[in-house]
Parts: C-alpha cells; structure tokens; sequence
C-alpha cells in the first residue's frame, strides 16, 4: 500500500483526515492524496468498513470462506501485517477486533447516516440525501458479503427517497417531493413505489393529466417487462379521476351497441335468386 507516486504524502500526519470510498468503487484518501492498496487488502479495508468491530475469526470467515479457520486466520493475520507497514494505514486493532481508525471517514456511513435522520423525521439536507449512495456498492466485486452489502444499501436508499418524497408531499412541497420520487425511480424503474408517489403528487397539484400519463406510462413498461398489472392500490389513486372517461366510454359502447342490428340490416345486399336477404 503506497501514496500515488503523483500526489504527495507525508505519512500519517497527527488530525489528517483519510476517505474511504465504496460506492461506486474502492478509493482510499489520505489528506486528499489517493492511496495505491493492492486488491486483496482492499478487501480487508473494505470489509472492516462495512463490519466497525468484528471479531479476527467473523472476518477470516468472510474473506476466505473456502479455507480452513486456521488457514483464513492465518491470511488475514499477514494481511494486517502488510497494512501496519504502511505510515498511512487506517486500521486499528484492539484485542480480538479490528476496526477503521476515528480520523477515517465512510462514504457508506453518509448514507446510512442520511437515512436514520429522514426515517427520524429530521433533516437531512435535501441534496445530500438525493446524492448519497446514487452508485451501488463496489461495482465488480462477487464477493458474497458484498452483494448482500450492496442489496441492503440499494434497499435502504429507495426507501429513504420514498419516505422524504412522502414527508416533502405531506408539508405541501411538491417540487422536492418529486425530485425525490423521481430519483427512487431512476434508481429502480420497475418498483412501484415510487411511480405511486408521482402519481400521488401530481393528483395534488391537480395535474390530472400528468397523474394519468405517469401511470400509463408505468402500466406499458410493466406489461412490456413483467407482463403484471399495476396493484390495486395504484390503479385505486385513478379511480376517481378516470371514472367520468369510463363512464362516458361505456356510453358510446351502448349507443354502438343499439344502433349496429338495424345498420348491419340496412347494409346487407339482397340476394332475389336465392329468395333471401
């Protein structure tokens, strides 16, 4: 593990902060100077990241869940060695557990931090939380912690996004609202969530054309992908706004229907040879 050769570093200076960033790939700072880590310690960085305080034996198993306990041990007891060589290493060990030293700081902890206030109710500062987590979890790695990391931050965005469009709808502030469903929907185009909530805004501001446009648009592309229906709780949102289309369309099927016999008689030719119509 050494300092990009382009940036200059002084060691671990006393106060200096180091960046751990996963989202979006691996990238360790150290007073803004990229760190070159060689893979197989990005994953122990990584993994002590996302697990503060585990166990030597909880993390040996995770790293190497193919191996012997006392083989894993071994290799992550040499992996620790080879971080501690370097001045900027942001590990600290303490007994049994390792843990990221106090001075790193977390993309991932943002996230989770983001979430916890909006689920509180508190305010998470609209653009930070709009931007927090918008790439997935160390992209390319298969590792079976990191896809299980990588599906719960997923997770735990959409619905921090859902819950500010939600509590940005209910104060009257239908542009943020929007913004926020519209990202949740970026993030997952099939989830139906926060198509919903579009929908619900709209019917809000009294946009009843862009309430019925947003799900329609949202009923093709399920067809299209899923071959499903929206749920009854979507199509529910329309039933008073689509009910005077409906109405006035089954009219005009009954008028058809009353009308088309003494058409299709009028139109018949008449055949006198045969001596019917």
């Amino acid at each position: 593990m050494a300092a990009d050769p382009s940036m200059s570093t002084t060691g671990s200076r006393p106060g200096t902060l180091i960046a751990l960033y996963l989202l979006g790939g691996f990238r360790l700072l150290h007073g803004g100077a990229p760190i070159v880590v060689p893979r197989g310690l990005q994953r122990v960085i990584a993994l002590i990241g996302l697990r503060p305080g585990a166990t030597r034996s909880h993390l040996a198993g995770l790293l190497w869940p193919d191996a012997p306990e006392e083989r894993a041990l071994s290799s992550l007891r040499t992996a620790l060695w080879r971080l501690r060589q370097d001045p900027c290493c942001p590990l600290v060990t303490s007994g049994d557990t390792v843990r990221l030293d106090q001075r790193v700081r977390v993309d991932v902890d943002a996230l989770v931090g983001a979430a916890a206030r909006v689920r509180d109710g508190g305010d998470a500062g609209a653009a930070g939380a709009l931007a927090a987590g918008r790439h997935d979890l160390l992209p390319g790695w298969y590792d079976d912690w990191v896809l299980a990391d990588r599906e719960r931050l997923r997770q735990l965005r959409l619905h921090m996004l859902e819950d500010l469009a939600d509590q940005h709808l209910a104060a009257g502030r239908h542009g943020e609202a929007l913004e926020a469903a519209l990202e949740a929907m970026a993030a997952e185009p099939l989830r139906e969530t926060p198509h919903r909530l579009v929908v619900r805004i709209h019917l809000a501001e009294g946009n009843a054309f862009e309430a019925v446009h947003a799900f329609y648009v949202y009923r093709d592309l399920l067809l299209r992908e899923l071959r499903l229906e929206p749920s009854a709780a979507m199509t529910a949102l329309l039933q008073d706004t689509l009910a005077p289309i409906h109405q006035a369309s089954r009219g005009r099927s009954s008028a058809t229907a009353r009308r088309a016999p003494a058409g299709r008689l009028a139109a018949a030719p008449t055949d006198r040879r045969a001596g019917r119509p």
